[in-house]
């Protein structure tokens, strides 16, 4: 394939290529971008210089925006925000005002959009659902609390989200037409993807488990080997550049970050894993208030996300989740579909087994969330000769997403009232 073919096929991945997706792209950057152009313009709480971190739902806009955020989570995001933070001083004079949070605000809209843009091709190129079936996925997906929320804010899961959804996509139409996922394709996965979370860096090479013809000879094997190791050994000399090969302090600092979010006993484990993990992520619980300080003597009011306080939030998580298990069982021997879940399986294992930010991992769902509309649509797809079955779900997936809009759309009023009485 030449330069030429290459870069039209990568831009025709990305962004939208028919006049459904492109309006699809556009009714969503709308409806996020008109709540987000608002609060950006009017409000401080997307980006405000005396709070470092965790103004909202333990989110570290001034963190990452600033600094990438900690190395040993975030190893190279430094390099990755420090040109976005530059471009957007050409248009702001250096000031991070008004202006500046536009900036952070649309691209995080956009990201999110071309996001919901990826779910929408998988559903359509991969799966080959019917359009009416893809919209009803679409939009429910659009009103998980990680999409609206991250629809205006700047952090590495807005990023991640986007990556990870473009990587699944791209790689599920290599594994499709028995391809390979290319060597270049690994490099970039494992330097952005990585590089923005370290721990997804094992993400990327989940689909070459599922290439054709790896294990077949020993000459296979060892080239496909030799395709992981190198995006590795450029992952880890990058690394270590960006901490002057002080590796000593990698270790140090991983065991004070595991000390530091592993270790929250106030809520019980179960709730924790399905009102944050499970539920937080798509279903918005009530909120609390805490009074925090930035270490330099400035006081400031924040908000965080409580575990479900009725039955309603709790059947609809597991109505959910029953959903996806069925889909994940009836299509057990699709190796795509193993893909996604072995991708879920790591998240699952980090929070939920390690509990590594178990209490406030409702900000982790840039990482995992687009499993489950590609997991229901492989459900729709497997009824798709059996009428009444897809009536069902289909019925199902709108009652649900009614509840989820008016759930979520609720959750955002008393956000803004937060926003409006604080910030």
């Amino acid at each position: 394939m030449s330069i030429k073919s290459k870069l039209i096929y990568f831009f025709k991945m990305i962004f939208p290529c028919s006049f459904l997706e492109l309006g699809i792209f556009f009714f969503f950057i709308t409806a996020y971008g008109i709540f987000g152009t608002y609060l950006a313009q009017h409000y401080k709480i997307v980006f405000d210089s005396r709070i470092p971190w965790d103004a909202y739902f333990s989110f570290d806009n001034k963190a990452i925006v600033m600094t990438g955020g900690s190395f040993e989570r975030h190893p190279l995001s430094w390099y990755f925000f420090n040109w976005i933070r530059e471009f957007i001083f050409l248009f702001t004079k250096g000031k991070t005002g008004m202006e500046f949070r536009l900036f952070l605000v649309w691209i995080s809209n956009i990201l999110v959009s071309l996001s919901i843009i990826q779910v929408y091709k998988y559903l359509k190129n991969i799966l080959q659902t019917p359009t009416a079936i893809n919209l009803i996925l679409v939009l429910f997906f659009s009103l998980f609390s990680t999409c609206i929320l991250l629809s205006f804010t700047p952090e590495t899961y807005t990023y991640t989200l986007f990556f990870l959804t473009a990587f699944n996509y791209y790689s599920a139409e290599k594994i499709k037409k028995d391809g390979k996922i290319s060597g270049l394709s690994l490099i970039l996965g494992t330097t952005i993807v990585g590089g923005l979370t370290v721990t997804n860096i094992v993400k990327i090479f989940i689909p070459v488990l599922f290439e054709k013809n790896w294990l077949k000879n020993w000459k296979n094997f060892g080239l496909t080997a030799l395709k992981v190791a190198i995006p590795c050994v450029i992952f880890v000399l990058l690394y270590l550049n960006r901490i002057n090969f002080k590796y000593e302090n990698i270790l140090s600092k991983s065991g004070e970050q595991y000390e530091k979010f592993s270790n929250v006993n106030s809520t019980p484990i179960w709730d924790m894993i399905y009102s944050y993990f499970l539920g937080g992520n798509i279903l918005l619980p009530s909120f609390f208030i805490r009074e925090k300080h930035n270490m330099q003597g400035f006081y400031y009011k924040a908000l965080f996300m409580d575990v479900y306080s009725s039955f309603v939030p709790y059947f609809f998580i597991s109505l959910l989740l029953a959903f996806v298990l069925w889909s994940y069982f009836k299509n057990f021997k699709n190796k795509l579909v193993q893909i996604l879940m072995i991708s879920f399986g790591i998240d699952i294992l980090i929070h939920c087994v390690f509990r590594f930010g178990l209490h406030t991992s409702y900000i982790y769902g840039g990482h995992f969330v687009f499993v489950y509309p590609l997991l229901l649509g492989y459900l729709f797809k497997t009824y798709k000769k059996m009428p009444k079955m897809l009536s069902f779900l289909a019925c199902s997936f709108i009652v649900m997403t009614v509840y989820l809009g008016m759930n979520n759309i609720y959750r955002m009023i008393e956000f803004y009232d937060f926003v409006t009485r604080y910030y």
